[in-house]
């Protein structure tokens, strides 16, 4: 079974697994399901990264969620992954009564109001990360055990690149079967003028030696579908995460500036030219007779910060808005 992330309703006792790519992906997965809990009075239970409650808490401001009064009232939970983790194990040893006594008095104490209880974890991915992924499948486990006792929504994540490749195919599997379902993203809208191709909606798919473009519709979920588009083609042409994700930031300020300020349909292309990679978006709003100007805390910035030089240019329907990016030689082709 599947569910799409933006459709985060889960059953009280609803166990969700999320294999996200990007850590854009992740906030886009995990802020909307905490938020839905405090708006609706629950209590949301967040255990993560020191790197990714930061990013949550940005997203969950960006909801308009007031996080003071959210942890004052009981709302809000919010735990470091790596000190819980170490409360109840050690060398990827889990301790099974240490565990019920950290996690089962942590759900108790959130269920105490009378609040039904919705968490998300990542303890099972850090243990996946160094190695002991026998550990991340006996903690989830775990969380299964915990969860017949106590009623309790749960969503857990995990990199897809930490268990991609045949390697990792039998361990994968056994961690879905503990899960009630698999979250994914929903399909971005047809309305007949695209071609679903690796999951995104392109019209124009060039060589590796020409580049890529893709068109999309002025929707909200565009952005982050050109988003994948760029990801997968970069991983197609051999390059490494760093650029990725700095690719992805650069196509995700661009593109949402399309759908949100535009409110335009958009295409994304990407080429190589040398040691560079140039990124273009191109959407069908005039540009502003002042010229675009970066200032903080606009998303232009970012696009500023990442590439070694930016620019906007009018065109007969609208404009466009590229960035050129410094990239090592790729690796290689991949399948």
């Amino acid at each position: 079974m599947s569910v799409a992330a933006q459709e985060t309703t889960i059953t009280p006792d609803g166990h969700l697994v999320y294999f996200y790519e990007h850590d854009v992906e992740l906030v886009d997965a995990v802020c909307p399901y905490l938020a839905k809990a405090i708006r609706a009075g629950e209590t949301a239970v967040a255990i993560a990264t020191a790197a990714h409650r930061r990013a949550f808490e940005a997203g969950l401001e960006a909801r308009d969620i007031d996080l003071d009064r959210a942890v004052a009232d009981g709302l809000l939970v919010s735990l470091d992954a790596d000190a819980t983790l170490a409360a109840f194990s050690d060398g990827g040893h889990i301790d099974h009564q240490a565990f019920h006594a950290v996690l089962g008095t942590l759900i108790r104490n959130a269920r105490a109001s009378g609040r039904p209880v919705r968490a998300y974890g990542e303890m099972v991915a850090l243990l996946w990360d160094r190695g002991d992924v026998l550990a991340a499948i006996e903690l989830e486990a775990l969380w299964n055990e915990l969860g017949r006792e106590l009623s309790f929504s749960l969503l857990c994540s995990y990199a897809a690149a930490s268990v991609a490749g045949s390697e990792h195919a039998d361990a994968r599997k056994l961690v879905c079967r503990e899960h009630s379902a698999v979250l994914e993203r929903p399909p971005a809208k047809d309305d007949g003028r695209y071609e679903r191709s690796d999951q995104h909606y392109a019209r124009t798919d060039l060589s590796v030696q020409s580049g890529v473009s893709a068109s999309f519709p002025a929707d909200r979920d565009s952005p982050w579908h050109a988003r994948r588009m760029a990801a997968a083609t970069l991983r197609r042409w051999g390059h490494e995460r760093p650029l990725i994700d700095d690719v992805s930031l650069v196509v995700s300020e661009l593109a949402s500036n399309a759908v949100r300020h535009a409110g335009s349909t958009f295409s994304l292309a990407l080429q190589m030219q040398g040691p560079l990679l140039r990124v273009t978006v191109e959407d069908r709003a005039p540009l502003p007779g002042a010229g675009l100007t970066p200032r903080p805390p606009h998303g232009l910035c970012v696009v500023e910060s990442l590439s070694t030089g930016w620019g906007a240019e009018p065109t007969p329907h609208g404009k466009v808005i590229w960035a050129q990016l410094p990239c090592a030689a790729p690796l290689g082709p991949r399948t």
